[in-house]
């Protein structure tokens, strides 16, 4: 596999991102991104099984692993010092996504599940969660009162997205591990379900979106909201 390299670029200042649901390459929009100038990462990027849903809509970048480690190293360059990334993933493949998470200098500290009160998938067995990770930059102290990593979900029908993530399942992640006021960045925005999340909670937000079809709706569900500096 041949690595993306991207060339080092004129950082805009962050007050230039904030709000934004921007139409790109995550990779290339990051690398524009000041270093340490970000609070939290979430996000939900694809999971490596090419996923086919049977309403025709597919996840971009589901059938190949090129984005996979220059995405999350730009994650690590631009998240501060010891704080947190919290991000779904295909667990088929978690020795593609741990190897990219270490190699981008990211530390496991919390595996999270959010229980399903349906079948999303059957197969050797029948699907009823989802997974996630929580990373570490550094080392950030510990709570006062951790939150569980069991976590709760509603059903979205997926109107928005093929994989669309409630709001519900992001908000306690936001609240746990940034401050109000802090700046949240999903690089695989979506619908822009985390950039709702940050906004609920007083947040600041930036999403990045690399499909139209996603990025027109995220933008008509957050642009009217702004937070600015």
């Amino acid at each position: 596999m041949s690595e993306l390299i991207i060339p080092h670029p004129t950082f805009k200042p962050i007050s230039a991102f904030l709000g934004q649901v921007i139409l790109g390459d995550c990779i290339a929009v990051m690398a524009t991104m000041p270093p340490e100038s970000i609070d939290l990462v979430v996000t939900d990027p694809p999971y490596l099984v090419n996923y086919k849903p049977r309403d025709g809509r597919r996840c971009g970048s589901d059938d190949n692993d090129a984005w996979l480690e220059p995405s999350f190293r730009e994650m690590y360059r631009v998240l501060k010092p010891n704080t947190f990334l919290a991000t779904f993933y295909g667990w088929p493949w978690i020795d593609r996504f741990m190897l990219a998470w270490r190699k981008a200098g990211f530390r496991p500290v919390s595996h999270l599940t959010w229980p399903k009160s349906y079948t999303s998938y059957s197969g050797y067995t029948a699907g009823h969660h989802e997974v996630g990770y929580l990373l570490a930059k550094g080392y950030p102290p510990k709570p006062a009162r951790p939150i569980s990593d069991v976590l709760p979900w509603e059903y979205t029908r997926n109107e928005l997205h093929p994989n669309q993530k409630p709001v519900v399942a992001i908000a306690p992640l936001i609240e746990a591990f940034s401050r109000a006021g802090g700046i949240v960045l999903d690089p695989f925005a979506g619908s822009g379900t985390t950039g709702e999340a940050s906004r609920a909670l007083g947040r600041r937000f930036v999403m990045i979106e690399k499909e139209e079809p996603h990025w027109r709706k995220g933008r008509a569900r957050l642009t009217p909201h702004f937070i600015s500096l």
